[in-house]
Order: structure tokens, then sequence, then C-alpha cells
């Protein structure tokens, strides 16, 4: 009987472990989503669009109209940069390529590398907002009391709606190594190559949790 109530107890923590297992990978298998509808909701969206150099000269001008473009950026507490757009905003004819420059400076003694998350604000302008380049697309390293200028070639596509005439960029810049990010009182986040959070890196301090 003992062995036989061990194998019955065996079997049953074994099918309670399977149940977790499953509904932690189901949950870090929903995040993704619940990311993009927290995107939709708040009007903040990373997955802005991105194209080449070809497809964005060869893209047709609409020159009977003006979008505004404004620019703005913060960082991340765990992030020790003064970091700021050079221009507030710009007028932009749809179709037509443009730069636009933002600034970093290291203020701490040490050497930091950060990550900028961009957004745009309405939602449904964020896909035609294409970055031909951006320094977004990488992570970027400052030496103590290093400043650079960072630049953004884009172009707003020309069948973005006509009613929408003013679009906002944004950008957070984030830590990008945990221990640096909380020194200063923050969390380190990534992101994946189509400027989604990376999930798993944001979880990790609330473990455990499946990788997807």
């Amino acid at each position: 009987m003992t062995e036989e109530k061990t194998r019955r107890a065996n079997n049953r923590l074994l099918g309670v472990l399977a149940t977790v297992a499953v509904l932690m990978f189901g949950f870090g298998y929903v995040l993704v989503p619940l990311y993009d509808l927290l995107c939709e909701v708040t009007g903040l969206n990373g997955k802005t669009g991105k194209t080449d150099i070809v497809a964005a000269e060869d893209q047709q001008q609409d020159v009977t109209r003006l979008v505004t473009v404004e620019f703005t950026g913060h960082t991340d507490t765990g992030l020790p940069w003064e970091f700021r757009a050079l221009q507030k905003k710009m007028q932009v004819t749809p179709g037509k390529l443009m730069v636009a420059k933002y600034y970093a400076r290291n203020t701490s003694s040490e050497t930091i590398t950060g990550q900028a998350v961009p957004s745009v604000a309405p939602n449904r302008a964020a896909s035609h907002f294409k970055k031909v380049e951006c320094f977004c697309f990488s992570r970027q390293t400052l030496k103590p009391g290093e400043a650079k200028e960072m630049t953004i070639r884009f172009i707003v596509d020309s069948r973005l709606a006509k009613e929408v005439d003013t679009i906002t960029l944004s950008y957070a810049f984030f830590n990008t190594d945990k221990v640096s990010a909380r020194k200063y009182g923050g969390k380190a986040m990534t992101v994946s190559r189509d400027h989604h959070l990376d999930v798993q890196k944001v979880t990790s301090d609330v473990q455990p949790i499946n990788k997807m």
C-alpha cells in the first residue's frame, strides 16, 4: 500500500508540474499580444516602419499637403544620460526623405550602453512613418562625459490618411545593463529587431518564466 500511495502521489505531482509548465508557457506567449494592445490603447507604438534608401527615393511625393512632425525624447531612470531632440518640430512633405537629429550625453563617470525605443502617435500613423536610418537600430555606447548627435533619416508615407496632419515621434532610452541600470534606480531593457520591448529581458527579475 505504501508503494502504491507513493506512486499515486508522484503521478499527481507530475501532473501538477506539467500543468504549471503549460500555463507559464501560455503566459509568456500572450505577453507580446498584450504589449501590442497596450500600444494601441495608449497611442504608443514602437513598431514604426522601416525602409531602404531606394524605396524611399522612389516614393512619389504629395506636394499638396504638409504634415507636422514633432520630436520628443526622454531617458529611463536607470540611464544617467542627457537626451533630447535638436528640433522640436518640422514641416514634412509626404513622400520626401527628411533628416532629424537627437543629442545624447553621458553624465556619469562610467561607460554605458543604451538602447532607444521609438513610439509614434497617433497609433494609426506608426506604419506610415518609415525610417531609413536611425540610432534606434542598434545600441549606443557613450564613454564618461561623452556626447554625440544621433541621426534619423525618415519618410512619411504619402498614403497617410489625409485627416492626420500631425505626427509625434518619441524615443525612450533605456540602459541595457541590468547591474548598471539598478545602480541608477531603474531596470535594463532591450528591444527586438522590430522594436518590440524584449519581454523576457524586462521580466527577468520576476522569475520563473519559461523561454519562449
